[in-house]
């Protein structure tokens, strides 16, 4: 069997058109590249949207290349070999959000061997997936959330995801009546308070909130507070009834599980980069689904999209709104995945089909 012959890492920074907050205005994209010793060569990356993406650059280059170089180039084998080598550093976090910079190049070699792209290679299961749309838009005014809203409408989503948190619960409520009024009984409204709240304050805002038809309540508290979210889902389950979801910010398939055992949340949303790639990302699936809990992954339609047409369950995928890689620009070839109405559909391409432009604007490294 091949083993990998080198590999590799650059840094982009990714200008946003809609900038999420006054210091997020571009994204980290670390693009790497492996070549296997039978010749056969594949590209991933790594992401993060402000904090870190120079530690992740470093980790690829040093301690994962070093580790990596004649090693195995099955990412499902490697992979935990990996992460014991890097365990040390941290069980997740920096070390998983790097690690996945090797295991999505490693899918996309494999698949580009045989000729396919990573959904086939993983067994397509259906040729769309539903799209809700999704905003970075605390800091709007409501005349822009409630514009930004029309031209989700306008697009086709049937399923809107806001985000909350305002210091009075009073402008919440005010925000997303507003848009419950636009979007009309009949389609989906999730929000999302990014960690703003405790305990009691979380409690006070879903239960006031909840008239406006709430599908789900997105990072009430903090996410790494087990305890707190499984005592107010179960407040939630004798009040408002709205779902907990949460995962962005969960780094290990031991966590999630933690976070199911303790039913502190009923729906879980890994990212795919976070997790460290397909390999870890396909664990925590079959663990969501064996636990009966619904899993909808976070963020990276063009990544999540396309592991979602080969899950055995149907998820929604996060479109944020002008923030695609294909929407800012960053691509060399096109998108592998559109959004149409609603619907993600994939366009043919071999592998992952993620391929970073060499503009010069955007290399940092």
């Amino acid at each position: 069997m091949s083993v990998i012959s080198a590999f590799d890492a650059r840094l982009l920074r990714v200008p946003l058109t809609r900038p999420w907050a006054a210091d997020v205005t571009s994204v980290g994209v670390i693009e790497t590249h492996v070549l296997r010793s039978d010749g056969v060569e594949g590209w991933g990356f790594s992401w993060t949207p402000q904090i870190g993406a120079e530690t992740v650059l470093a980790l690829l280059q040093h301690d994962i290349a070093d580790f990596a170089v004649g090693r195995t180039n099955d990412p499902s084998e490697l992979w935990p070999q990996a992460w014991a080598h890097l365990h040390e550093a941290g069980g997740g976090g920096i070390t998983t959000i790097a690690l996945s910079g090797l295991d999505l190049a490693l899918w996309d070699a494999a698949a580009r061997a045989d000729g396919v792209s990573v959904s086939a290679l993983l067994g397509t299961r259906r040729s769309s997936v539903a799209a809700y749309g999704s905003g970075v838009n605390l800091h709007y005014s409501l005349d822009e959330l409630v514009a930004q809203v029309r031209r989700w409408i306008d697009a086709g989503f049937d399923m809107v995801k806001i985000k909350v948190g305002k210091p009075s619960v009073e402008e919440d409520l005010e925000r997303v009546a507003a848009v419950r009024e636009v979007l009309g009984a009949d389609r989906a409204l999730m929000i999302d308070a990014n960690q703003r709240w405790d305990l009691d304050r979380a409690t006070r805002s879903i239960e006031a909130l909840a008239v406006h038809d709430i599908a789900w309540i997105e990072e009430p508290l903090r996410a790494d507070d087990l305890a707190g979210h499984a005592e107010l889902a179960r407040r939630l389950r004798t009040a408002s009834r709205v779902p907990i979801a949460l995962g962005e910010n969960l780094h290990t398939v031991y966590r999630f599980e933690d976070f199911i055992r303790a039913e502190a949340a009923q729906i879980l949303q890994p990212n795919i980069v976070r997790v460290g790639g397909i390999t870890p990302f396909r664990r925590i699936a079959a663990s969501v689904a064996d636990a009966g809990a619904v899993l909808h992954p976070h963020l990276l339609p063009e990544l999540s999209g396309q592991l979602a047409l080969a899950l055995d369950s149907d998820v929604l995928v996060e479109d944020v709104e002008d923030a695609g890689f294909g929407a800012l620009g960053a691509l060399a070839e096109p998108s592998p995945v559109t959004i149409t109405e609603g619907r993600l559909t994939e366009r043919a391409h071999l592998g992952l089909g993620i391929r970073f432009g060499d503009s010069s604007e955007r290399t940092l490294s």
